[in-house]
């Protein structure tokens, strides 16, 4: 993603995130998998922001990152959710990363031969249909760290 696009979709996520009043911190640097992360409670939920579009009454957003030596990289394991800007409808879905294929859809219009199954309806995805407890069982579930580190941190040395 170019940032002409990824920037105001990255800042759409974080603006939904704060305005209903969750801590977000922001990794220091490039290169991470995740472009920010929600303190819920006690766990860390690493979104990867995503700009999306509209294509046969679908929001469709590419679900994977481009490595030039290796080509599509998943981002099971490296995220836990995909924080999702939608600009024609102004609207931020969130999409846990184990649902994704290379390419995601959300059906903002039922199917015509009114299949249920395997469709993902865009507005249960909307970032309000998601309660800080969802989040906190999503960022638990994914296995992200807590705000309690499990051992010492090594390799850090502090000058007093």
């Amino acid at each position: 993603m170019n940032s002409r696009s990824g920037n105001p979709g990255e800042a759409a996520v974080l603006n939904a995130f704060v305005q209903r009043r969750l801590s977000v911190l922001l990794p220091f640097g490039e290169g991470h998998p995740y472009d920010l992360v929600v303190a819920i409670e006690n766990a860390f939920l690493r979104v990867q922001c995503k700009t999306a579009w509209e294509n046969r009454g679908c929001v469709v957003f590419n679900a994977y990152a481009t490595d030039h030596g290796r080509g599509q990289v998943s981002y099971v394991g490296r995220a836990d959710a995909f924080g999702v800007y939608f600009p024609p409808g102004d609207t931020v879905y969130v999409v846990p990363v184990g649902a994704s294929r290379s390419e995601m859809r959300l059906r903002m219009d039922p199917a015509r031969n009114n299949q249920r199954r395997r469709v993902r309806i865009a507005v249960e995805y909307e970032i309000d249909s998601w309660t800080p407890g969802a989040l906190f069982a999503l960022a638990s579930r994914a296995g992200t760290q807590t705000h309690e580190p499990a051992g010492p941190i090594r390799g850090i040395h502090i000058r007093t």
